[in-house]
Formats: structure tokens, C-alpha cells, sequence
């Protein structure tokens, strides 16, 4: 029986949109699969890892039967990328195998039962649906994703804090040394929210949801979303994403951002990136630290390694404050200059050299950025 029949290019970007969660290795070898169940010429894929499930179906031709198998995701996906985008390949069942053809080429591929795919079971109720502009919720994530705790005890900090309610959508991520927290205001109302999304689904959605600008006149691609108690499901672009939301209490963000820090100056964005840079080659693999040197008319940053190597380097800034000598690792400093949207200036307030700086844009409430400073 022909599973499917298509070009290598279509069933690739399936299988794509739906394998970024699918692990290699897993307890159950199930999961490294990729669930297949035809109706006609549509076929659903469907991938799990027990807590985020997603779905997206494709018409992929073949015949009109109905089928259900599993195959190695991976496998298929790194067999689809040997073959040229436009080479017309299909899948054929046969007995406990999938066949694959394209060209000269064929490819024999053990599968498992449909019915061993072990599912998420959905919530049985969800809040009300909303939708937000995919760009907008992409740009948020990329605003703040990159605090996320890694492996963190506080298995909260392992996520971002997603907040919605009235026009307003917030997200918020820390690891416990930095806090980023970006916002934006949206067309339309929203239910009242505030859940932890865990890292491997914001990692996913980042993946997944398009940026790309819409000619005027054109509505932009939309995300629904509905949230119960423990869950969330995301609908977007032929997609269905359902996760487990991470339950825990978040810290109270607004309380670690500074408020009335006396000193601050505004320079350019892309000079004091580069010149963190250069000075990161210099700093020690395992503390990463740099000291700034504040000073009227002069920002100094400077870094050195166990070999006694040492980088400085001097940029003129506007500044007229106290004169404040505080270390940073660079790493979080380059992390947050990096992710922002391509403003040209950034501000940066300070108390003293033992107290977290505030990273905001001028004239700008939607985006903040709080790094506590290190000893040198």
C-alpha cells in the first residue's frame, strides 16, 4: 500500500515542523517515532514526548485507504535530506515496515504499532481560546528566552512566566543571576493568564512561529491559545501544540527591578556589544568576568585570565555620574545586547558596584533587563 507520494521538499517540511521534540533516546523507544495515520490522501503526524504532543497534517497523496503506523523520525528526516528537494519520493506499508523511494534510491525502515503511540490525554476543559500575532509572541520569546534557568533545582526558573490580561502580554524568564522581561501591548483583550511555559515548548514555539511581515492589507499569521489548570494548547499554521504548563510559583519579577537607580547614561548598542567581544576572549573559561569602569566621558571595560592575559578596551560615553567600577559576567551582558531588536541606544542605570544594573530602551517600557554584578 502507498502511504504517500510526494516531493521530497513537502514531506521534509512535515516532518520538520513536528520532530524538534522527538529525543534520540527515550525510556520508551516509541517515542523516538513519529506517529503516521492516513485518511485518504491526508496524513496527520503526530509527536510526543508524555508532556508536549504536536500535530500537523499534510495532503501528501498515496491511496485512499486508511492506515496507522510509526517510524524513527530522525531516521526518516535524515534519509529526506540525502535526496534532491524536487525528487518525487514515497512511503510504502509493508507487512512491519515502511518502504521509502526516491530515485534510484530505497530505503527499508523498521515501525512500530499505531496503538503503542502513547498520546498526551488532553485536559477536559479549556479557558477560553484568544489569538495574538505569531510575530508578536516570537519577538517577545526572543526578548527574554535567553535568561531561562538550564537544569535548575527551582524547576520554575526552567521556563518562562507567560502573563496576559486586558491588552497587555508580558513575558518574564530569570535564572536567579538576570531577569529579562519583555511586553507588548495587543489589538484586542485578552482573558486573564499567568502560567509557566517550560523551556523545551518556548524553545519549540521560538522554533516553529513565523516573523515574517505581512504586505498591507493582509491579516498576519495568528497562534490561538487556550490554557486549563496543568495545560496549554497553541493552534498555528496547520499545527496543533499541546504541553504541560510547569506549576511552581514564579519570583515576583517587579520586585527585582530596580526603581530611582541615581546614575545612568545612554550609549550605542552595537559599539559596547562588540567591545564585550573582544574583552570575552580574555576572560577566564570558568568565571567570565569583565569589569566596567564608569567615569565621566569614559566607559572602560577590561577582563583578564588565569594565564595573566588581559584585554581593555575604551569607549567616550555621555555620563556624568558617579564614578562606579562593577564586574559582570559577559556572557549575560552579550546574551541580552545580542537578543534585543535592533536598537541603535540602550540605557543602563546603576546605584553602585554592588548592586544589579537595569538594561532598558530609552524612551521605551517594553523591554527590561536586570544583571546582579560579580565579584573580580
Amino acid at each position: 500500500m502507498i502511504v504517500l507520494k510526494t516531493t521530497q521538499d513537502k514531506l521534509l517540511a512535515a516532518l520538520q515542523s513536528v520532530a524538534g521534540i522527538v529525543e534520540r533516546r527515550h525510556t520508551l523507544p516509541v517515542l523516538a517515532n513519529v506517529l503516521l495515520r492516513k485518511t485518504g490522501p491526508t496524513i496527520q503526524l503526530t509527536t510526543s514526548d508524555l508532556e508536549i504532543q504536536i500535530r500537523t497534517q499534510a495532503e501528501l497523496g498515496g491511496d485512499n485507504a486508511t492506515f496507522a503506523t510509526t517510524v524513527g523520525a530522525r531516521k526518516l528526516i535524515d534519509i529526506l535530506r540525502t535526496l534532491p528537494p524536487d525528487q518525487t519520493v514515497s512511503l510504502e506499508a509493508q507487512q512491519s515496515k515502511l518502504v521509502l523511494k526516491g530515485g534510484k534510491s530505497k530505503f527499508t525502515l523498521q515501525t512500530l504499532p499505531a496503538e503503542d503511540f502513547p498520546l498526551v490525554q488532553e485536559a477536559p476543559s479549556f479557558g477560553p481560546a484568544f489569538s495574538v500575532p505569531q510575530k508578536t509572541l516570537k519577538t517577545l520569546l526572543g526578548q527574554v528566552a535567553f535568561a531561562m534557568a538550564v537544569h535548575d533545582i527551582r524547576y520554575y526558573l526552567n521556563g518562562i512566566l507567560f502573563v496576559a490580561e486586558g491588552k497587555q502580554l508580558s513575558l518574564v524568564a530569570t535564572d536567579g543571576h538576570r531577569l529579562a522581561f519583555a511586553n507588548a501591548t495587543l489589538d484586542v483583550e485578552v482573558p486573564k493568564q499567568e502560567v509557566i511555559l517550560p523551556r523545551k515548548t518556548v524553545i519549540e514555539l521560538q522554533r516553529l512561529l513565523s516573523d515574517a511581515d505581512v504586505p498591507e492589507g493582509q491579516a498576519a499569521p495568528m497562534i490561538e491559545m487556550q490554557f486549563a489548570a496543568n495545560q496549554a494548547k497553541f493552534s498555528f499554521g496547520g499545527m496543533q501544540f499541546v504541553t504541560k504548563l510547569v506549576e511552581g510559583k514564579f519570583p515576583d519579577y517587579n520586585r527585582v527591578i530596580p526603581k530611582n537607580h541615581r546614575n545612568h547614561v545612554t550609549l550605542g548598542r552595537a559599539p559596547l556589544l562588540a567591545s564585550l567581544q573582544r574583552a570575552a576572549i580574555l576572560t577566564s573559561e570558568k568565571f567570565k568576568g569583565v569589569r566596567l569602569n564608569f567615569e565621566p566621558g569614559t566607559l572602560q571595560i577590561a577582563s583578564n585570565n588565569a594565564e595573566q592575559e588581559e584585554a581593555v578596551d575604551e569607549l567616550d560615553i555621555d555620563y556624568g555620574g558617579d564614578a562606579i567600577e562593577i564586574g559582570f559576567n559577559v556572557t549575560y551582558l552579550i546574551d541580552a545586547l545580542a537578543n534585543m531588536s535592533s536598537e541603535d541606544m540602550i540605557r543602563i542605570e546603576l546605584a553602585d558596584g554592588n548592586s544589579s544594573a537595569l538594561i532598558t530602551l530609552p524612551g521605551n517600557d517594553s523591554f527590561k533587563y536586570v544583571v546582579m554584578p560579580m565579584r573580580i
